[in-house]
């Protein structure tokens, strides 16, 4: 029997919200994925990609790796579902306390207690709420170019105008921005804004990310997280890290606040948590979340149907147990030194500018024109043609003119090779 054409993109036009998939109409775009597995994903002409976005950083440990997916499917079809805040299972409690001994016990010798989300949005505003009721100051400073999901609480944080300018009045309006110090002249202007903002208004909390994803990959100045932890606790508002997409070893570290021994008094992970199942979560000190939520009295505040759902809770404890066992947080870090040997040699073509971001294997190449204008057109173009060739990529940054590398923890140095190869053809071939 034939096989019959695949119609996914005719059902999405005809029964999907029209601002979700983008379809490109010269058809090039997207391709519909049929399978995934390690670094490579099949689409439904069976054609094979290598995958360099690790579907949004999910995939740390591989597509499908199969302890996790063993995990995951034993968990299904024990216990599929539970009752969040009301009958918990046992994984819910130890992945809690798995939690807690990767982050405030590894960081402080304390222990941390866990709030159990779906999304990474969920878990900030998680975080947002616990600083609320721990310092009673709604207030809160994120940063310019910042991403921390599109909830009405995270719009509050999220810089980029186009996520917030549709709902601006629906929007609490609690939180301002300052520029993400990448260089010196930056960092001053951000202390300065800083300290002012701490004299003269409520403020709460800082929320940042580490190294800003969607943002275009960009490193902050190694003596700003430093100093931003000292201000805080000058001030007695609470530091909160956005870890969603740049922890469980992405960038060579656990997290990568540890990049600058900075430690949080809350952190906010996903992605990578579970290898590919909806579950986040907003960690904080237990000293500071016991002053923040009340016991319960058989009501939860804050609270979800599938709060710390037993097939997520399996598949996490499995994903990091796979990192340990396979080393991969360590093998990142030789990894990743390879990978930006081999994107710094890519030769820059005649009318460009390129700027190399990151760490580990979350790195990425920023495109400029001469006169410092995004090169965005251009970095599009490159990430079709790299599709046809074979290779998954996403473009970040404010203007979308950053190529990101962000591949699973798994990848073999001859993989990348070929990956950046291909993607040095297409850079070198530029034409202003």
């Amino acid at each position: 029997m034939p096989k019959q054409p695949d119609n996914t993109i005719a059902l999405l036009r005809e029964y999907e919200s029209r601002n979700i998939t983008f379809i490109d109409p010269a058809g090039d775009w997207p391709i519909v994925w049929t399978k995934a597995k390690g670094v490579y994903v099949r689409d439904t002409n069976g054609k094979r990609y290598l995958d360099l976005t690790s579907a949004f950083g999910v995939a740390n440990t591989g597509h499908a790796n199969p302890r996790v997916v063993k995990a995951g499917q034993k968990q299904m079809a024990t216990l599929c579902h539970a009752m969040g805040d009301v009958h918990p299972h046992p994984l819910k409690g130890q992945l809690a306390r798995e939690l807690s001994r990767i982050t405030f016990e590894r960081w402080l010798r304390t222990r941390g207690k866990t709030i159990f989300c779906n999304s990474g949005f969920e878990a900030v505003e998680a975080a947002l709420k616990t600083a609320f009721l721990a310092t009673g100051r709604k207030g809160i400073i994120a940063f310019e170019s910042g991403y921390h999901g599109l909830g009405y609480g995270a719009l509050n944080a999220t810089h980029r105008g186009m996520f917030r300018n549709p709902f601006r009045e629906q929007i609490g309006n609690f939180g301002q921005w300052v520029p993400f110090p990448t260089i010196p002249g930056e960092l001053r202007k951000t202390k300065s804004a800083i300290r002012s903002a701490f004299q003269s208004q409520s403020i709460g909390a800082i929320l940042a990310e580490p190294i800003q994803g969607r943002g275009g990959i960009r490193v902050s100045h190694p003596d700003f997280f430093p100093w931003l932890r000292r201000e805080c606790d000058r001030y007695g508002s609470l530091l909160i890290l956005d870890e969603i997409y740049t922890g469980f070893g992405r960038t060579g570290k656990w997290f990568a606040s540890e990049h600058n021994r900075v430690v949080p008094d809350l952190v906010c992970v996903g992605k990578a948590l579970t290898g590919g199942f909806p579950l986040s979560a907003c960690i904080g000190r237990n000293d500071l979340m016991d002053k923040a939520w009340p016991a319960s009295d058989g009501e939860a505040i804050h609270t979800s149907t599938f709060l710390g759902h037993p097939v997520g809770c399996a598949m996490a404890l499995a994903n990091i147990a796979e990192l340990k066992n396979q080393k991969l947080v360590n093998q990142t870090v030789r990894t990743g030194k390879h990978l930006e040997k081999l994107l710094r040699a890519i030769a820059v073509p005649n009318g460009f500018r390129i700027f190399h971001r990151g760490f580990g294997l979350m790195q990425g190449l920023a495109l400029e024109y001469l006169d410092g204008a995004p090169a965005t057109r251009e970095c599009i173009d490159i990430m079709k043609r790299m599709l046809r060739r074979g290779f998954i990529l996403l473009p970040e940054g404010d203007y979308g003119n950053v190529i990101g590398i962000i591949p699973p923890l798994t990848i073999t140095l001859p993989q990348l090779k070929t990956a950046v190869r291909a993607l040095a053809l297409e850079i070198e071939s530029l034409k202003p």
